[in-house]
């Protein structure tokens, strides 16, 4: 149901192993009750232990994934670390009518595609602590092999130099401090002076 207030679309983007995936999960428990979703991306990698369709991901092959982005389903689809991944578009566009908050867990290559496609999004990068921490998560993940590892590590290091290109930074050394930021951004990004309704100003100091 439109409540009357445009709804946001949050980008939360990192370098691989830089925690997004955390961060998105502890705001969508804390905050589900306050209209708070998540998109889930399709992709063509296999699923990993612990994870469930529909959940992380959708996992789909790649002929599936080339046909649903034939047909115009995704807002943004790229290819990341050997495999292919996808936003789909028709929740984005229902959460801005029902005036909620949908959180995006994509890679740097999405980020701006999305950006592109919906200006108004919020835009957040999460950098690790240092380049030995990220080395550190992604081993300890123990999900890919030395090869995949390898083309992760790499493509991760050249992510990190691109932190500009977003409206916000937070530096993920603590989640909890780190979740408390981005919470913060996403509450007070209204305030921000070129998100303000000038003509709203205008009226109100004459």
């Amino acid at each position: 149901m439109a409540t009357g207030k445009a709804g946001k679309i949050v980008i939360i983007s990192s370098p691989s192993g830089g925690g997004k995936t955390s961060i998105c999960r502890r705001l969508l428990a804390d905050n589900a009750d306050d209209g708070w979703e998540f998109s889930i991306s399709y992709t063509t990698r296999s699923m990993r232990p612990g994870e469930k369709s529909g959940r992380e991901y959708y996992f789909v092959s790649e002929s599936e994934f080339d046909n649903l982005a034939e047909h115009d389903f995704f807002a943004e689809h790229c290819g990341v670390h050997l495999y292919k991944y996808g936003t789909p578009r028709e929740p984005l566009e229902k959460v801005l009518e029902s005036g909620g908050v949908m959180l995006l867990d994509v890679d740097v290559q999405g980020a701006e595609r999305l950006k592109a496609a919906y200006p108004q999004a919020i835009t957040i990068f999460v950098l690790p602590p240092s380049v030995d921490a990220l080395r550190s998560r992604l081993k300890a993940r123990g999900t890919e092999t030395d090869e995949q590892l390898q083309v992760r590590f790499r493509n991760a290091t050249d992510e990190m130099k691109l932190w500009r290109r977003f409206q916000y930074a937070v530096i993920n050394e603590e989640l909890e401090s780190a979740v408390g930021e981005v919470r913060s951004i996403i509450g007070g990004h209204h305030c921000r002076t070129d998100q303000m309704d000038p003509e709203q100003i205008e009226n109100m100091i004459g």
